[in-house]
This record gives C-alpha cells, sequence and structure tokens, in this order.
C-alpha cells in the first residue's frame, strides 16, 4: 500500500489546504476546485487529505456504503433492517481518470441476463464507491461532456440513475467533489464550476527558502515514505483531533442576521448568478468559525469566505481572469459592518486557519480601450510607423454573438459540440453488431434478430431466449469538437483601415464559440515576410486571447506564407490526433504583397487545401467603397465560403454550413 505524502508536510499553498480543511470540517461547503499550474503539489494535498477523515459508519456487507442510522430505503442491497450492526471503515477518496467510460463512473447492469432471466444485475460503479467520501478528477477540465453530465445529475439529486431499455436502478450518491486543473489546458463547463463550493488559484512560490524546502521535503519522502510519513505523525494526529473538534462544534456555530446580511451585500456587488453563492458563503463562514474554535460567525470569516467562494462565479467568460476585487469587497462588507456587532473586516484575511486569505490574484483590469492603435498603410506596403515589430495597442472591441461554423460530412472525433459524428452518446441512428462489449443496446434490433429463432432454440417460457449473436449495438449520432485554425492577417493593409478591433472582437467571438463547443483552437498570423505560429493547437482559449490581445501589426503582406504554415500545423495535428478534423478559418482582405509572386504563390497554396478537403471559411476584411473581391476569390481557391465581418454578426450566415457542404460534394 502506498504512503501518502503527509499533508501537514506540504509546504505553503496555505490556502489551499484551508479550503480542503474547511470541506473536511462541513462536506455541505460543496467541495473544492483547484486552479493552477503543474508541478504546485495540487494532487499532492488532495491525495493527503484522505487519511487525516474521520472513520465511516456503514452497514456491514453494503455495497453502496448505507449509514447504519439512515439507511437508504432504495439501496440496490436493501433494504437494511434496524439492529443488523454497523461496522467502520476509513474514509474513502475515489479517483474518476478523465477517459473513464461511463459504464466506469455509474456502474453496469448486465443487460443479457435482464432481458433473458429478468434479473437486476448490476456492478456498482465510482459513485457509489465515492457515497459519503471523495470524488477526485485530476485534470477535471478534460473529462468529457458525457461524464460532466452524468456528475451534475448526481451532484444535483444526491443519487445516481442507471436505466437502459427499460431496467433501472437507484442508489446514494453524495460525495464531496474535488477537481484539479491546469488552466492552460482549457477552462470548465459553467455548469459544473458552479458545482463547487470553494476555489483555490495555486501556484510556485518564487521564494528560493521555500523552494529548498519543498524540494528537500520531496526527496526525504520519496527515499523513506514510512519514515518521513513517521516523523510528521504528530502534527497530523492535532489536525486530526482538530477536524473532529470542529465538527462536533458546527451545530453550534450562529450565523447572525448581521453576518448574512454582509454575505448578501459581497454577492450583490460583484453581480454573482443566482443564490448558491450565498449559501456557499454561509456554510464556508459558518465552518471557518468552528475551525477557528468560535461559535459566532465574524466579518473576518465573511471576508475570507468570499475570497474563496466567489472568484469562479463573478466570471462572465472565459476570457475574465478570476479573482476579486479585494477593496470592492471591503467596501461592501464595511457597508453592513455596523449592524452585524461583529468587528469590521479583517485586512489580512486569516480567518482564524492556516494561510489566511493571502495569494489571491489581483483585480482584474477594466474593459478595453477604444481603437487608438490603427496605423496608415503606406503605399509600397511598408511597415507603418511604429516599426515592424512593434506590438499594437489595438484591443480587441468587445465580442458579438458568433453564428455557428461546421465541418460538413460525419466524423468520429472527440466528443464536442460542433459538427456532426458517431459518438457513444446522442441520437439512436441505426444498429450494427458489436464489435467489442456492448455499452449501447438497440432493443427492437435484438429482439427483431432472436425473434425468428425461438422455437428452433426451445423457447417454453415467457423469457426470450437470446444469444450473442443476436445483440445489436445502437449506433448514435452526436456532435464532435474539431480543431479550429484561425488564420489571421496582421498586415499593414489590414491596420491600415482601422479595422483590427474589430478582426480581434470577431476572433474573440469565434474563441469563444470554440470554448463553449469543446474545441482545439490554434493561431496563424503572417506579417512583413513570414508567418508565425502564435499558438500551438490547444483546448485552452484563454491562451489564444491572450496571444491575439498582444497580436503585432504592420509590414507586407505574406498570404502564402501564413497559408503554408497553417497548412504545415494541420500537418503535424493529423499525427497527434487524427481523428480531430479541421476548420480553417482564414481572416484577411485577400491581399498578398509579401515575397516573389505573391499572388501565384498564395493561390497555389490555397489549392492544397482544397486538393485535401479540409473544411475552410474566409473571414472578408475588406471596406471602403472601392472592393476588389480578393477574399471571395480566396475561398474559391479553398474550396470554402466567403463570409464578412458583418456576415458574422447578422443571420444572414445562417446558410454557410449548407453552401460549405455544397462545395465539399
Amino acid at each position: 500500500m502506498t504512503i501518502p505524502f503527509p499533508f501537514t508536510a506540504v509546504v505553503g499553498q496555505d490556502d489551499l489546504r484551508l479550503a480542503l480543511l474547511l470541506n473536511a470540517v462541513s462536506p455541505s461547503v460543496g467541495g473544492v476546485l483547484v486552479r493552477g499550474e503543474k508541478g504546485t503539489a495540487k494532487s499532492t494535498a488532495v491525495r493527503a487529505l484522505t487519511s487525516l477523515l474521520p472513520e465511516v459508519a456503514v452497514v456491514p456487507g453494503c455495497r453502496f456504503s448505507c449509514d447504519p442510522a439512515s439507511p437508504d430505503p432504495g439501496c440496490p442491497d436493501g433494504p437494511h433492517e434496524g439492529g443488523g450492526g454497523d461496522a467502520s471503515r476509513p474514509a474513502r477518496m475515489v479517483e474518476l481518470p478523465v477517459g473513464a467510460s461511463e459504464d466506469r463512473l455509474v456502474g453496469a447492469l448486465d443487460i443479457e441476463r435482464a432481458l433473458a432471466e429478468g434479473v437486476k444485475a448490476f456492478e456498482p460503479g465510482l459513485l457509489a464507491a465515492a457515497h459519503r467520501g471523495i470524488l477526485y478528477v485530476d485534470e477535471v477540465n478534460l473529462l468529457h461532456d458525457h461524464l460532466v453530465d452524468l456528475l451534475l445529475d448526481a451532484a444535483a439529486m444526491g443519487a445516481s440513475y442507471v436505466e437502459r431499455e427499460g431496467v433501472s436502478v437507484r442508489h446514494a450518491a453524495r460525495f464531496l467533489l474535488v477537481g484539479t486543473m491546469n488552466p492552460e489546458e482549457g477552462e470548465l463547463r459553467p455548469q459544473l464550476l458552479d458545482r463547487f463550493g470553494l476555489t483555490v488559484e495555486v501556484s510556485a512560490s518564487r521564494e528560493p527558502d521555500q523552494r529548498v524546502e519543498v524540494v528537500r521535503r520531496r526527496l526525504a519522502y520519496d527515499d523513506d515514505p514510512a519514515g518521513f510519513a513517521a516523523r510528521w505523525a504528530d502534527e497530523e494526529a492535532a489536525v486530526r483531533q482538530r477536524i473532529v473538534a470542529a465538527r462536533e462544534l458546527l451545530p453550534s456555530v450562529r450565523l447572525g442576521d448581521g453576518a448574512l446580511r454582509q454575505i448578501a451585500a459581497t454577492c450583490a456587488a460583484f453581480e454573482v448568478d443566482g443564490m448558491r453563492a450565498d449559501i456557499v458563503m454561509a456554510r464556508t463562514a459558518t465552518a471557518l468559525a468552528a475551525w477557528a474554535g468560535r461559535t459566532d460567525v465574524l466579518a473576518e470569516d465573511v471576508r475570507q469566505a468570499a475570497l474563496l467562494a466567489l472568484p469562479h462565479r463573478r466570471r462572465r467568460n472565459p476570457f475574465d481572469a478570476p479573482g476579486l476585487d479585494e477593496d470592492k469587497l471591503d467596501e461592501a462588507l464595511e457597508e453592513f459592518s455596523g449592524s452585524s456587532g461583529d468587528d469590521g473586516p479583517d485586512p489580512d484575511g486569516d480567518g482564524g486557519g492556516p494561510g489566511g486569505g493571502g495569494g489571491q490574484p489581483e483585480p482584474d483590469e477594466g474593459p478595453a480601450g477604444d481603437d487608438t492603435g490603427a496605423r496608415p498603410e503606406d503605399g509600397e506596403g511598408e511597415p507603418a510607423p511604429g516599426g515592424a515589430g512593434e506590438q499594437s495597442p489595438v484591443r480587441a472591441s468587445e465580442p458579438f454573438r458568433a453564428r455557428t461554423l461546421s465541418v460538413p460530412g460525419i466524423g468520429e472525433g472527440a466528443a464536442g459540440r460542433r459538427s456532426r459524428a458517431r459518438t457513444e452518446h446522442g441520437r439512436t441512428t441505426g444498429a450494427h453488431r458489436p464489435r467489442g462489449a456492448l455499452t449501447k443496446l438497440h432493443l427492437a434490433a435484438t429482439v427483431q434478430a432472436a425473434a425468428p429463432h425461438q422455437r428452433a432454440r426451445g423457447r417454453s417460457g415467457l423469457g426470450l431466449v437470446v444469444r450473442r449473436d443476436d445483440l445489436r449495438q445502437a449506433a448514435r449520432e452526436g456532435r464532435e469538437g474539431n480543431l479550429v485554425l484561425f488564420v489571421v492577417d496582421a498586415s499593414g493593409s489590414m491596420a491600415a483601415r482601422q479595422r483590427m478591433s474589430a478582426v480581434k472582437g470577431a476572433v474573440l467571438s469565434l474563441l469563444l464559440d470554440a470554448y463553449q463547443r469543446r474545441d482545439k483552437v490554434g493561431l496563424v498570423t503572417f506579417r512583413g515576410s513570414a508567418a508565425d505560429v502564435a499558438l500551438p493547437p490547444t483546448s485552452s482559449v484563454d491562451a489564444a486571447a491572450a496571444r491575439l490581445e498582444s497580436l503585432p501589426t504592420g509590414g507586407r503582406t505574406p498570404l502564402a506564407a501564413g497559408l503554408l504554415k497553417a497548412h504545415d500545423v494541420l500537418r503535424v495535428e493529423r499525427l497527434r490526433d487524427p481523428a480531430r478534423r479541421a476548420l480553417v478559418v482564414v481572416v484577411t482582405d485577400g491581399r498578398a504583397t509579401g515575397g516573389p509572386e505573391p499572388v501565384a504563390l498564395a493561390s497555389r497554396a490555397a489549392r492544397l487545401f482544397a486538393a485535401e478537403g479540409v473544411a475552410s471559411v474566409v473571414v472578408d476584411c475588406e471596406s471602403g467603397p472601392v472592393r476588389l473581391g480578393l477574399a471571395g476569390r480566396l475561398a474559391g481557391e479553398l474550396g470554402g465560403t466567403a463570409v464578412t465581418l458583418d456576415d458574422l454578426r447578422a443571420d444572414s450566415i445562417a446558410g454557410l454550413v449548407k453552401d460549405v457542404q455544397r462545395r465539399a460534394a
């Protein structure tokens, strides 16, 4: 058995440790989402928490960990009779792999026995194992949508349902949800994000002494895990006893009207949606008081609760940085401090527990400024004043709602929400023989296959005689995520007409759409004499938005270089992720002025995409009374469709997908 790294031996990360301990004191807080760069002890701290939790009393022999004091009347292993005794086991932490199947999460029902014998043979899944414990998801932002849906259902109802072809099994599933993630790899769906009670941002210390201590302890643990754990046994025991004491004190903690008004005023000041934030803050402030050994909730508890419970709830879109404006928080607390009878807000935000409230992110910047950085176009196509390599001060305009662009045909890529695909989840479109284990039974097709053979098989009872060869797998059609590769013209011809702000706003809108549809995104820019991969394909639209914000502009227009660079990116990506189809979005006015024979070379580069059947859309940025139609010509050579910036804003793009499909036919 692997000996976990001691919780009390984790260096720094005070907010992370405090958030986990508060959930240990009061599981109703709702779990923790830990966001941070790799190598910051996120997983280590979470796994170490389990050894600090009190043991759990269970009904002997129950696979679903029923509480002897109040067993689940609908337990599949029940009914449990009173007086049958009880047993205890250590608190359990169950890890959900991001690549787990649906059956592994919710459990598996034996369809063959259910059809042939009428028996509900059910094998519990991870949700059953996590009941009354911790369900931990590392890299939770990479979890497939169908698993996220199941988690949301279980978290909302406190139970897991397995239903297949009229056969249903239900069991209790109340667990503490803990997730860790690296924001560079993509964000969470808003519904799942809101299910986490608290969130913590972690980062590696920049203090040399603290980094030395981290390395020293880790090396000591790796050399002798048992000996290292023994040296921290007293500290672990002290924290374990403090958790038990805080749990016992928790029912006696008083949450006064003054503290409730501060909570309500804080949530209102930060314009969070719904009432879950108020409830989580109230539970967190109560747990903070119990952890500190107090029976009254003070203003410092409310402040610390806000720092843990609100940052992820005040985000309006994935481009908003997490965190709170602490000055604004103090103002909201101060406004109602007089009526509470509590002390004023603690500027240090200690919260009575380890770590206090330090290390919170800086407040967000204000809204993007106006377009003040456009440059006049140079008649010879040379860089505009300011130098070819200067960073453009142009900020993106507010993104507008973008219409859906999709790839024609039916794919088999990663689950998402953009293009049609054959998937394990979605509407049923047909049936076929299973190529492996049966996962989705098509009942009508199975009965139809078995019916002609009943007399030959000697059927005598009511049951249908079903054999393996009769089983039919349901063919389903859902949606997939694609690779959306943006190829953005950043040359002087674009900046000169003061269009870069609008262009950035359009690309931001498409990036937001890509985030919502679970796509990977990449960004290629071209200007001067070459093209650059500003962002290799990634699931993080935050990273793409940041690169777009600081996009340099000016110089000639090497359109061919941009297209060839994009073609090279797609070639490499096909080797890494062959099932994910690509959608290339070229944002340009169609000019080509860089390199020898720029127009002819750009035309040949475009025809490479058409020959390989790559779906493409050209966003035409040409403006002014005289239009050359170069972007439309480029779209024809790409085998794609041209739209304008105005088309992206309007409903007139509704026929775009049909146009792409007609051209691909």
